[in-house]
């Protein structure tokens, strides 16, 4: 260990820096790094430390008092993943931008409050370190978040161009909506509707999530709790084009996102884009009694016909057909096990109202989706049940058959990939699955403005572009995200005292877990 002055020269003026130095070996080589830099020190302090490693007094920095520093490992990950992905650029260095991303690493590493994080959590983290930036309040958190919303169509275009910076724009963009429930009454965009969190009585608010076909999310928009999911697609279409300058797409969304009226706009004279979604149980017998389509064309395999100028994809999963059988199987078995019980009821409680039993079986087969082929009805005191073979034998005809409906020219896009990228929705299911329900959550939500809930959303989305990049880089570790960053936030930087002035240096040896995390990111500690 040495004490180094270093000169840096430009043209017009000479900088001079004091670094603390050790010797190490990396293949059979003695190289040199820096551990800490002395430049603040006082002279005599500097030269007192140079006198005691001459002396031979000190020889490693280990012969001083240590103490340990706040957590380093989480933070920088995410703040050189971040860099990477065009988010560091996007947010730039102000105040707000910075916060922003405190905000975007507090949500991966300890979803809670923005007091949590400007009072308990900034005293764990090595945020000055990383992001050179410090003491900051909740009232400052809150006002990033005003900015974060205020700038958001001008961030989402940046990170999009910086990330196809050397590549062409993608042309198949996946489309989304999902709702997220709120504990509270009194959030501005907040409403009563259809709630996919099946949490009764509870207000929400609605997401409609943009992502390319590798499942990055591109944009993310934030609508009234009670806003139809066909209302949410006119806003993407025109975001695409407006802040994302794409000039040829391909729009995915599933049959409840993509009907006729949103088919029309897509294809309309505004943009002239292809679509391509899947349809309905019903719809496909339509086109069967149009003798458009055959039964006999739903195999394994995929077959496509072409009708009108729309491409019909076709495919019955095996896997998905015998999982359907069964189910309807148990639901039936589950409807007549139901109606003996009324039965043996009714004979044996003889004020029993037959209409009340009834009732119960008629509410039990519509609970269980089975109205269509179950009638019930009285007779001599029992309850009489009617399965319609007709109507059963046209549900099971249809058992694991599906059909993707697309206007792209086959030679633009093929059976197979038109099919690939249809299932590629998934990708959007499942950044809505992480972004609701796992590190980075968006509940609780401790806003009520409309402003700051669409600040607050897309630091989630942030959160998840960061996770999704470490989590498919290190899918072969086979770690789980918790796991990952439980991990990397034990890695916390150490602090040597001397003379009462603090080393700080960061550890030489981690856990291999950690190091294998490190090691596959292509990330070193600094």
């Amino acid at each position: 260990m040495f004490i180094q002055t270093i000169h840096k020269k430009t043209k017009n003026k000479t900088y001079t820096s004091v670094v603390l130095m050790e010797n190490y070996r990396e293949n059979g080589k003695v190289k040199h790094r820096i551990i800490s830099n002395l430049s603040k020190w006082p002279p005599e302090l500097v030269e007192g430390l140079r006198k005691l490693l001459k002396g031979n007094q000190i020889t490693t920095i280990e012969d001083l008092d240590l103490t340990q520093g706040k957590s380093i490992g989480g933070i920088l990950v995410i703040y050189e993943v971040a860099k990477r992905l065009g988010i560091i650029k996007a947010l730039g260095s102000s105040r707000n931008g910075l916060l922003t991303l405190v905000q975007v690493a507090g949500r991966i590493l300890s979803p809670g409050s923005r007091f949590y994080l400007a009072n308990e959590w900034q005293q764990l983290q090595a945020i000055k370190s990383v992001f050179k930036i410090e003491k900051f309040t909740h009232h400052e958190l809150y006002q990033s978040l005003k900015w974060a919303s205020k700038h958001q169509d001008k961030l989402e275009k940046n990170i999009f161009l910086f990330r196809h910076k050397d590549k062409p724009v993608k042309q198949v963009f996946l489309y989304d909506v999902t709702s997220s429930y709120l504990e509270g009454e009194q959030n501005e965009l907040a409403a009563y509707g259809y709630n996919r969190d099946k949490k009764q009585g509870k207000k929400q608010i609605v997401i409609g999530l943009l992502t390319d076909d590798e499942g990055y999310p591109v944009s993310v928009e934030v609508f009234k709790g009670n806003t139809n999911d066909l209302q949410t697609v006119s806003s993407q279409l025109k975001k695409l084009k407006e802040n994302f300058g794409v000039e040829k797409v391909v729009f995915v969304g599933d049959k409840g996102m993509i009907k006729t009226s949103q088919i029309k706009e897509i294809t309309s004279t505004d943009y002239k884009w292809h679509y391509l979604t899947s349809i309905t149980k019903q719809q496909i017998r339509t086109l069967v009694k149009q003798e458009v389509i055959q039964l006999e064309l739903f195999t394994d395999e995929l077959v496509e016909v072409e009708f009108e100028g729309v491409r019909y994809i076709l495919r019955r999963n095996p896997y998905r057909a015998e999982a359907i059988g069964k189910n309807r199987e148990e639901r039936i078995n589950v409807i007549q096990d139901f109606v003996e019980q009324q039965n043996r009821y009714l004979a044996s409680h003889e004020r029993a109202r037959e209409e009340v039993a009834l009732r119960r079986v008629k509410e039990k087969i519509e609970k269980l989706g089975l109205e269509n082929i179950f009638k019930a009805r009285i007779e001599n005191r029992r309850i009489q049940l009617e399965l319609d073979e007709i109507k059963l034998k046209e549900q099971e005809e249809l058992d694991g058959c599906y059909v993707i409906k697309t206007d792209v020219p086959k030679e633009e896009l093929d059976t197979v990939k038109a099919h690939d990228r249809y299932k590629d929705l998934a990708k959007v299911e499942m950044a809505f699955r992480v972004m609701k329900t796992t590190l980075e959550e968006i509940r609780p939500v401790y806003v009520r403005k409309e402003e700051t809930t669409r600040g607050h959303v897309f630091i989630v989305m942030l959160a998840y572009m960061i996770i999704k990049y470490i989590t498919d880089r290190l899918a072969k570790l086979g770690y789980s995200k918790k796991f990952i960053f439980e991990s990397l936030d034990k890695i916390h930087e150490l602090y040597y005292t001397y003379e009462g002035k603090q080393i700080r240096v960061l550890p030489k040896k981690l856990l291999k877990p950690q190091e294998a995390i490190l090691k596959e990111l292509n990330i070193k500690l600094k």
